[in-house]
């Protein structure tokens, strides 16, 4: 078993490793003090004097299929009901091939920005495209990425009341099926997975009620996560008020999913009593600012989230909605728009937000072996060079990825492996995506 000695960071996310970390078949093997040596042998040392050494990023929420339909025309300048209601029928022509680059694209965009696990919630199944969800594990695979896949669904259609058009939903026991058949292929539970599969229902207004129980209670006899939309704007409030009778927290309650095993994705519109009841049962929140700024969403109340216990994470949300794949861009928004929101420039820290990014978001994803620089943890680890204009004069390294706006990592490692050298992704040809994919998105326009 090889040993790789990260040597000096510039700066490190990490307590005791000034010195460096020592990398041992796929684990942190070893935390080096500052001025101090590895208390064993290295077999190769690598000089980080250059970098900053962070956990690797971990993203909580993501929808990989939107890349395909950025800054489209038909959804810009709209809010969340408005832009889907545009963007569901322009979804619906999605087919396997255009979506296996849609996928390789995001998985791509945020392995170079740092992101060493990501979660995707793809929910939409039009005909020809039932094993969306197989197409994804098999890109994660080819990239090296961590990936917890969560199979979406939507069965409330336009003509059952809901919002997404007949085209794009699937009847309950389709679901289900599919949802057992992919927990019994791919989730792996073991310390270290490198897949891992949840189940998400899409948001109150897009499935029954009966959906959501019995996906709860597959969950629970699984043992894996549940994961969903919910208090993300006003209108989804409005929505289940008039259609339930109450707020979307209580319809979370009603169905089963109000525990340990759930995390939420935006959580904006939530009381302060909702904030509380959440924590007091863990569940897990993935704040998504850039998404939440771009569709005029609100501001999500991060910091009343985690002193009521719930754990939050971060994520890019779905990249027609945030029209990027970037985790570490959206740490640094994740810290303007707390401040804003707060009001107090030492509510919010450039650590926190990376926090938020790294173990906060590991934790909504019930991942305790990621996340952090930690001994006996995965080494998955993003490294940063601040040899850019934007860095220069720049005394705190670590801050300044943040308050800077860093946007690519320079390498990259998951579970001990380089995916990431110079700032390019290993055994990909980024110039050959671009333009397939571009060729692919052409046909959405």
């Amino acid at each position: 078993m090889a040993r790789l000695f990260l040597k000096n960071p510039l700066g490190i996310l990490a307590e005791g490793a000034e010195g460096g970390i020592v990398v041992e078949d796929g684990r942190i093997a070893e935390l080096v003090p500052a001025s101090a040596a590895p208390l064993g042998p290295v077999d190769e040392t690598f000089d980080a004097s250059r970098h900053v050494v962070l956990p690797g990023l971990v993203n909580a929420h993501h929808h990989f299929y939107q890349t395909l339909t950025r800054a489209h025309p038909a959804a810009v300048d709209k809010e969340l009901f408005p832009w889907l209601t545009s963007l569901y029928p322009i979804w619906a022509r999605l087919d396997p091939d255009a979506f296996r680059l849609s996928v390789r694209l995001a998985l791509t965009e945020l392995l170079m920005s740092g992101c060493t696990t990501a979660a995707d919630h793809h929910y939409l199944f039009p005909k020809g495209l039932e094993n969306g969800i197989d197409i994804e594990a098999e890109e994660a695979a080819s990239l090296g990425i961590r990936a917890t896949l969560t199979r979406g669904s939507m069965n409330l259609s336009q003509k059952d009341g809901g919002l997404p058009p007949d085209g794009v939903v699937q009847d309950e026991d389709t679901i289900l099926a599919d949802s057992e058949r992919l927990i019994a292929r791919y989730h792996d539970r073991a310390e270290g997975s490198m897949l891992q599969i949840a189940l998400a229902p899409c948001s109150p207004f897009s499935v029954t009620k009966s959906l959501m129980v019995q996906s709860a209670e597959l969950a629970e006899r699984e043992d894996c996560r549940l994961h969903t939309h919910l208090g993300e704007t006003k209108d989804e409030n409005d929505y289940c008020q008039k259609l339930f009778g109450y707020r979307p927290l209580d319809y979370l309650e009603e169905v089963g999913w109000l525990g340990p095993r759930t995390w939420l994705a935006h959580g904006i519109h939530f009381t302060t009593e909702e904030c509380a009841r959440l924590g007091r049962h863990r569940v897990g929140i993935c704040h998504c600012p850039t998404s939440n700024a771009v569709l005029a969403s609100g501001f999500c109340p991060v910091e009343g989230l985690m002193a009521a216990g719930s754990p939050v994470g971060l994520g890019v949300d779905g990249s027609a909605s945030n029209d990027a794949s970037n985790l570490i861009e959206s740490a640094r928004h994740a810290l303007m728009v707390g401040r804003l929101r707060t009001q107090s420039a030492a509510a919010v820290t450039s650590r926190d937000v990376l926090r938020w990014g790294t173990e906060g978001s590991a934790a909504c994803l019930g991942r305790s072996d990621i996340g952090r620089i930690v001994v006996g943890l995965q080494a998955d680890l993003a490294l940063f060079a601040l040899d850019e204009l934007r860095f220069s004069g720049a005394h705190d390294p670590v801050a300044a990825l943040v308050l800077c706006g860093a946007t690519r990592a320079d390498r990259v490692m998951v579970k001990g492996t380089w995916r990431v050298v110079d700032g390019m992704p290993l055994g990909v040809d980024v110039a050959r995506l671009r333009a397939e994919h571009g060729a692919a998105a052409a046909r959405f326009a």
